[in-house]
C-alpha cells in the first residue's frame, strides 16, 4: 500500500467537512420556512414514492451512559419511563408527515440510529414500528436496519426487530482494548461483541457491521492491530472505520480528553493505514470513504455497479429520493433541500405536540447546488466524476485550480472531461469533495466548524 508523506499530511490535514450532505449544515438557514418546507416535503413524495419508494430515518437519543468521544445528538438517563412519551411524540410527527403525502408510502429503507436505540424495550421499539408500518407498504428488497450496543443489546430486541423486517444490523465495537474503553468511558468486553453478532446470525440477519474507530485517546498501533484482529475474527458483512473527530467545541464531553493523549496526524494516519492493510489482507473491499465490506456484501455489488449512494445514514445500496428524518435533531433530506428538527427534546416535543413540524433549520438547494452535490457523491461513492459542458464555466473558475493542486500531490488524474481519484488520493477522499464546495471555497468559514482531515 502506498505510503503518505508527512508533508503531505502537513498540507492536507486541515478543517473540512464531511459531506453527508452538500451544501454543508454551517451554510443551512436558521429560519427556514415550514410551510413552504411542508410544500416542498409533499412535491418530492409525490415524485419519487410510487416509482423509488422513501428512506426513514429515525433518531432515538436516550443512552444510560455517557461515551465521551461520541459527537452525536444524545440524551443520558437510567430512567425508562421516557420511552412512551418519546414514541407517542414520533408517532405523532409521522402522522403530521402523513398528512402531506398523496399515497401510501412505500419504505424501501429505514434505520434506527441514535443515541442507544437499544436503550428502548423490545416491546415498545415494536410498538413504534408497527405504528409506522400498519399504513405503509414495505417492499420485498426492502434495507431495514437499526444500531445496538452489545452490552444491553438483547436476543429479544434482535428477534423483535428481525420480525418487523430488519435484516440488517450495526453494533459499535470502537475498540477493544480496556485502556481506551475506559477512557472513552465505553467499557465493552468483546465477548459482549461476539455474543450479539452469534445471535443476530442465529436468527437470521443478512449483514452485520462493526464500527471501529480510529484516532481514540491512548490509541496506539498494537492496540488498534489487536482491535482489528478481534473484529476481523468475529467475520462481519461490513466494517465502518471511522475517524474520530475531535470537535469539542460542540461535543462538550469531549473536553474531558487530555489532548496529548490522542494521536498526532501522523500517528492517525498510519492507524488507518494498518487498517486498511488489515482488512484487505482479510478479504474486504474499500468501498470509499470509511467503509469495508466482504465481496458478498451487496454494498460490494453496488460500488462496482456505480449505484452506491450516500446520504446522513452513510453508504446505502437503495438510491430512494427521498429521505425523511423523525425524532428529536434527525436530518431529511427532500433532494431540492434539507430540513433538521429542534435539537433539544423539549423544544421537539413542544413543536409536534402544537400539531407543527419540528423543522427549525435547513436549506433549499439552487439548480447549481444540486450539480455539485451530485460531483461531490460521485467522488464519495465512486472515487470519480464526469463534467458536465455547462458547469464547465463554474468549474474554471472555482474547482479547476483546486484540482491543480490535488493533481501536483498524485491524489488525482483529471481533464475537462472528469477526475478521478488515485490509490493515494484515496487517503485524502474529504480533500477533494472540497473541490467543488463552491460555498466553501467561496467563502471564509471559520475552521473551527469542522474536524480536521486526517
Amino acid at each position: 500500500m502506498q505510503q503518505v508523506s508527512l508533508d503531505l499530511l502537513n498540507k492536507y490535514n486541515v478543517a473540512i467537512p464531511r459531506y453527508t450532505s452538500y451544501p454543508t449544515v454551517p451554510f443551512w438557514d436558521d429560519t427556514i420556512d415550514s410551510d413552504h418546507w411542508e410544500t416542498m416535503f409533499a412535491r418530492r413524495f409525490k415524485e419519487t414514492n410510487e416509482q423509488e419508494g422513501i428512506s426513514l430515518y429515525i433518531h432515538l437519543p436516550f443512552c444510560e451512559k455517557l461515551c465521551t468521544f461520541c459527537g452525536c445528538n444524545k440524551r443520558i438517563t437510567t430512567n425508562h419511563s421516557v420511552e412512551e412519551e418519546y414514541i407517542n411524540v414520533l408517532l405523532q410527527e409521522w402522522n403530521l408527515y402523513r398528512k402531506s403525502m398523496n399515497s401510501k408510502p412505500v419504505i424501501r429503507e429505514l434505520h434506527i440510529g441514535g443515541g442507544t436505540p437499544t436503550f428502548f424495550s423490545p416491546k415498545n421499539l415494536q410498538r413504534l414500528l408497527q405504528g409506522i408500518l400498519a399504513d405503509s407498504i414495505v417492499p420485498e428488497d426492502h434495507e431495514f436496519g437499526f444500531e445496538g450496543h452489545p452490552n444491553n443489546t438483547t436476543r429479544e430486541h434482535l428477534q423483535t426487530l428481525f420480525e418487523l423486517g430488519f435484516k440488517r444490523v450495526s453494533f459499535g465495537m470502537q475498540d477493544s482494548n480496556p485502556q481506551v474503553q475506559e477512557v472513552i468511558n465505553r467499557i465493552q468486553p468483546i465477548e459482549n461483541v461476539i455474543q450479539v453478532v452469534q445471535w443476530a446470525r442465529e436468527i437470521g440477519y443478512e449483514s452485520v457491521n462493526l464500527d471501529l474507530v480510529y484516532g481514540l485517546p491512548l490509541q496506539t498501533l498494537a492496540r488498534i492491530e489487536k482491535t482489528i484482529q478481534d473484529a476481523i475474527a468475529i467475520r462481519p458483512d461490513r466494517i465502518a472505520f471511522y475517524s474520530y473527530a475531535h470537535v469539542p467545541w460542540t461535543s462538550k464531553a469531549q473536553r474531558l480528553f487530555d489532548e496529548s493523549d490522542l494521536p498526532e496526524a501522523s500517528e492517525k494516519m498510519t492507524l488507518y493505514q494498518k487498517g486498511k492493510e488489515l482488512f484487505r489482507a482479510a478479504g474486504y473491499t474499500d468501498i470509499g470513504m470509511d467503509h469495508f465490506a466482504l465481496p458478498t456484501d451487496l454494498m460490494v455489488k453496488a460500488h462496482q455497479e456505480g449505484t452506491l449512494h450516500r446520504n446522513f445514514m452513510g453508504y446505502t445500496v437503495q438510491q430512494t429520493g427521498l429521505l425523511l428524518g423523525l425524532g428529536v435533531s434527525s436530518i431529511s433530506d427532500i433532494y431540492y433541500g434539507f430540513g433538521q428538527n429542534k435539537k433539544t427534546i423539549q423544544e421537539y416535543y413542544q413543536q409536534i405536540k402544537a400539531g407543527e413540524l419540528a423543522v427549525f433549520r435547513g436549506y433549499f438547494l439552487s439548480l447549481m447546488d444540486q450539480k455539485m452535490r451530485q460531483y461531490i457523491l460521485d467522488i464519495a461513492c465512486q472515487g470519480k466524476t464526469h463534467f458536465h459542458k455547462e458547469d464547465l464555466e463554474v468549474l474554471r473558475q472555482y474547482t479547476f485550480h483546486e484540482l491543480d493542486e490535488l493533481a501536483i500531490d498524485d491524489l488525482v488524474t483529471w481533464g475537462e472531461h472528469g477526475v478521478i481519484v488515485t490509490d493515494l488520493g484515496k487517503h485524502f477522499i474529504r480533500n477533494v469533495c472540497k473541490a467543488f464546495d463552491l460555498k466553501l471555497l467561496s467563502s471564509e468559514v471559520q475552521e473551527r466548524v469542522f474536524s480536521q482531515a486526517v
